[in-house]
């Protein structure tokens, strides 16, 4: 069993505790050196990443970007931890600073066999064993784990990750462990386009109320005229709002929902004009206007600023269904089973054919198709539009529910039909597909393709009785492609289906839906808003001291967001805003203190806040060469060399100048000192060519002047203890010298580095 971290151990008894397992100094100093080779890198691209805890802990890992989705080995290092707590190393979800890291892939490696994370715990700690692993001096680990990008309630495809230590299960609110290094799989490292979603993922799509129309009765269906940009309502009347009866076709502004026009007479079945509602809505006429079913056989054309509607009256049963015809001036009509091809003119039938069962329909004029729902008899009908006849039946699942809707996506020829509290989806070729699943009922379908999004609005059944029923809708959103969720669930309050069943239409582009509310006499215009996404992200940056530095991040979202640029000193543990860093672009003469600091867009709007990954910038100090270089060179090293004198009581630098000039003497210092000779050498040996680095230490104090002096000089002096590789510059030091340094030196390396990096905020 592999529990979470942050959740103690379950089962009976104590975990079983053979023999303590501690590591020497010699053993800790083998394992530190092990890490230093390039050839121990875990992944081909590795980027490895050091970070700085909130208590000086220092924790490293071998790779960070670029990592194998199904699986990678990393190398994970720190020190500074403990003595006092026991920590958990694992790759979790990074929900920040000050927040617990969670959830963890792998959980606690409470049987020993685990490597997705690992346990360490302070020596002697009852756990130690095969269970955990014990710190070694200096609060020091180097574990191996592996981790993948999905997992255990973990996807980092969807959530910001990072690899951790955190306090273990004795200590979880203890947020003083936790470090945080960012990592990224193949396919979305740093620097992409996106960033980290803080409150929502990056370019989450919402859909906003932003009005409500109350000026067309109690509105049945809609259309937006894709011509004149009108927004056409077909309309029953609302008993309890007026005196006035208010059936009939309105013709409203899209914006304001002001009534431009409002068509209530049509004519009965005599031919004289009467009161009739506007019961669903053909579609649009060329220019302006629409082609309308009014109650019970009438089919009416009007557009804004009519006085009447004309239309003819049909023989036969009523009309329960209405859609544009093969021809202009015909329309497609449902009478029960019956579907008739009508000649809006004259009101008679071009072409008829009797369906198997069934009374809505749904047109589909770019395959030469018609759809028929038989929800009563479980079947789905398909009617050849050029022989009109029935060319083949489908089952349709769900019979014993109630029949809400039958759409077409014009973009893929899939066929929605609304069933109780499913939406059942249809290839064009009659196979189902998917089959989307509400909490209720669903009434009516619209697509988009310009975006390729279907729109569903479902309608809460109104019964308060019921406790499946709250007396809220809700408005979804899908790629009609992949039937995947494309905008966040809209709760639609009120919205219920006692009086009738709610209508959509959506604008061109998605960016604007109209929904009814018969129960409520209103039509509810909604806005598309997007969280911030990140369409351009810095990278990592190497200057020198002095040259200036320029950051640039963007973003789309709607609202259009607003830029913050942020400053982590301390390894992304804590940020804080750069004043008046306000703009796309942030620029800034590096200075050395910088070296190390972390930066970071982040964008905001109305519905959200992401963030660009955090970049590293590197600052080296500025070099000459020549008789400039040697002048550096000598003054940094004799600054040196007074520091190591000043450790040691007794030393001094030499700052004089000259192209010859060498690095201060470091070999006053005596044991314990040598950080003063690590830093003449590293002054001085990256000053220029004609600078000689500051020599090295006593034997004490020679580790840290070799340190400095020959890996960080161009032309360290020579130790006694390695050579330089004339290729590299870099100086060849002995294991066991490495290991001494690292071990016994560490604390004084760890104080420099935190004093270098805290110097400017």
């Amino acid at each position: 069993m592999t529990p979470t971290p942050g959740t103690p151990p379950t089962g009976p008894g104590r975990p079983r505790r053979p023999g303590p397992r501690r590591l020497s100094a010699a053993a800790v100093a083998a394992l530190l050196i092990a890490a230093v080779p390039a050839g121990a890198a875990m992944s081909a691209g590795a980027t490895p990443k050091t970070a700085t805890g909130p208590e000086g802990q220092k924790l490293s890992v071998s790779a960070t970007t670029g990592l194998d989705p199904a699986g990678e080995k990393v190398r994970v290092t720190g020190e500074g931890y403990g003595p006092k707590s026991g920590i958990y190393v694992a790759l979790c979800k990074d929900n920040g600073a000050n927040r617990v890291p969670s959830p963890c892939l792998g959980g606690a490696d409470m049987g020993g066999g685990s490597k997705t994370s690992q346990w360490i715990v302070p020596p002697g700690d009852p756990y130690e064993g095969d269970l955990a692993l014990p710190f070694g001096p200096g609060g020091t680990f180097d574990v191996e784990v592996e981790i993948r990008s999905k997992g255990d309630g973990l996807d980092c495809a969807e959530v910001p990750c990072s690899v951790v230590t955190r306090a273990d299960h004795r200590a979880s609110g203890d947020r003083t462990q936790d470090v945080r290094i960012p990592v990224t799989f193949a396919g979305q490292g740093p620097g992409e386009p996106g960033g980290e979603g803080v409150d929502v993922p990056a370019g989450t799509v919402f859909y906003k109320p932003v009005a409500d129309f109350t000026s067309a009765g109690k509105p049945l269906d809609l259309l937006l005229h894709p011509e004149s940009k009108k927004l056409y309502v077909g309309a029953d009347n609302l008993p309890d709002t007026a005196d006035v009866d208010e059936r009939g076709l309105y013709v409203l502004n899209p914006e304001d929902g002001k009534a431009e026009s409002w068509i209530s007479q049509a004519p009965g079945p005599t031919g004289e004009p009467r009161a009739s509602t506007a019961a669903r809505i053909s579609g649009p006429l060329p220019g302006d206007g629409v082609v309308y079913n009014y109650p019970l056989r009438g089919v009416g054309s009007a557009k804004a600023g009519d006085k009447a509607a004309s239309g003819v009256w049909l023989a036969g049963s009523t009309i329960t269904d209405i859609a544009p015809g093969t021809a202009v001036g015909t329309v497609l009509v449902a009478q029960g089973a019956k579907l008739s091809e009508i000649a809006t003119a004259t009101g008679t039938a071009t072409r008829s054919v009797t369906v198997p069962g069934g009374s809505r329909f749904a047109a589909d004029h770019a395959r030469g198709a018609v759809w028929f729902s038989d929800v009563a008899a479980g079947k789905l009908h398909l009617v050849d539009l050029v022989s009109f006849t029935v060319a083949d039946t489908f089952d349709l699942p769900g019979a014993d529910g109630m029949a809400g809707f039958i759409r077409t996506d014009p973009a893929t020829g899939a066929v929605w039909v609304g069933v109780n509290r499913s939406v059942l989806v249809f290839d064009a070729s009659g196979k189902l597909v998917k089959t989307l699943i509400g909490k209720d009922l669903a009434r009516d379908a619209a697509f988009d393709t310009e975006s390729g999004r279907a729109f569903v609005v479902w309608q809460d059944g109104g019964d308060l009785s019921d406790p499946a029923n709250d007396n809220d809708g809700t408005l979804t959103v899908y790629d009609s492609a992949t039937f995947t969720p494309a905008a966040k669930d809209l709760s639609l309050p009120g919205n219920q289906s006692q009086l009738g069943a709610a209508s959509l239409a959506v604008a061109p582009g998605g960016a604007t839906v109209f929904v009814t509310s018969p129960a409520e006499g209103k039509i509810t215009r909604l806005t598309r808003q997007v969280s911030p996404l990140v369409t351009q992200a810095p990278a990592d940056r190497s200057v020198k001291a002095g040259e200036e530095v320029a950051l640039t991040a963007r973003a789309e979202g709607t609202p259009e967001p607003s830029v913050r640029w942020q400053v982590s000193t301390d390894g992304s543990q804590t940020w804080r805003e750069l004043d008046g860093a306000t703009e796309p672009v942030l620029t800034f003469t590096a200075k050395s203190a910088q070296d190390g600091y972390r930066y970071r867009a982040e964008f905001r709007n109305d519905v959200g806040t992401t963030r660009t990954a955090p970049i590293t910038l590197t600052v080296t100090e500025a070099t000459g060469g020549g008789e400039n270089g040697g002048q550096n060179g000598g003054a940094a090293g004799g600054d040196g060399g007074g520091d190591g004198g000043g450790d040691s009581g007794d030393g001094s630098g030499d700052t004089s100048s000259g192209p010859n000039s060498t690095g201060g003497d470091a070999s006053a210092g005596t044991s314990g000192t040598g950080d003063g000779g690590s830093s003449a050498g590293t002054s001085g040996g990256a000053s220029g060519s004609s600078g000689s680095s500051g020599s090295a230490g006593s034997s004490a104090g020679g580790a840290g002047s070799t340190v400095g002096g020959g890996v960080e000089g161009s032309s360290g002096t020579e130790t006694t203890s390695g050579g330089s590789l004339a290729a590299t510059g870099l100086t060849v030091i002995s294991a066991t010298l490495l290991g001494a340094a690292l071990l016994g030196g560490g604390l004084l390396i760890h104080r420099r580095a935190r004093r270098r990096t805290t110097g400017l905020a």
